[in-house]
């Protein structure tokens, strides 16, 4: 109990907490924007392309990975550990790849920016929403690296394991990876039920 109280408290958990309300209202506000340009104006909604969908479960699944590697940390295992780290970062990058080119399949298809108002929102809240997938791969990279640099015998695994910080940055990296999936499934349901309507 008295490790979740000091977590909730640290200073590094409440600027986490204080970064996802600002980006949770920005996305919202970006939402509530399209549907008030798109109903004042008449403007038809934007289809997504099928790579979105896609992406979803690419997102999904290095949540899945992110879950997998705080589980191997916790216990002790170092190379299951660091195998995890890479495959999220791997599909970090398939996740960005597809992302380019599902806007080139958009541009191919006459829809872009100049397209109409909707489709400039689509572009805008996509990518600022890439940009913060990308923000937080450094970081994983980071653990990546210093786990591989750091974990060569097992005494040095176990200072490593036993590190109260590095368990702390871990867990805030996890929540952070977390709310961009479930920021990204927000906004494809989002856009999705837009087009029934």
């Amino acid at each position: 109990m008295e490790n979740d109280q000091s977590f909730l408290f640290h200073p590094k958990n409440i600027m986490l907490f204080v970064l996802l309300t600002g980006l949770s209202f920005l996305f919202l506000a970006l939402t509530v924007s399209y549907v008030y340009i798109r109903v004042t104006n008449g403007v038809p909604a934007v289809h997504l392309p099928v790579l979105f969908y896609f992406n979803t479960l690419i997102l999904l699944a290095s949540s899945w990975m992110m879950i997998k590697a705080k589980k191997a940390y916790l216990e002790d295992e170092t190379e299951e550990y660091q195998k995890l780290l890479l495959r999220t970062i791997a599909l970090s990058f398939l996740f960005m790849l597809l992302q380019f080119v599902a806007w080139i399949l958009l541009f191919r298809n006459n829809i872009n920016l100049g397209t109409s108002t909707t489709t400039a929102f689509l572009y805008v809240i996509s990518f600022v929403h890439l940009a913060h997938v990308v923000a937080g791969l450094p970081f994983l990279y980071l653990f990546y690296r210093t786990a591989k640099k750091r974990m060569i015998d097992p005494v040095t695994v176990l200072v490593y394991f036993s590190d109260p910080e590095k368990r702390l940055k871990l867990r805030l990296l996890t929540i952070y990876w977390h709310f961009l999936d479930a920021l990204w499934i927000y906004l494809v349901l989002f856009f999705a039920i837009n087009t029934l309507l």
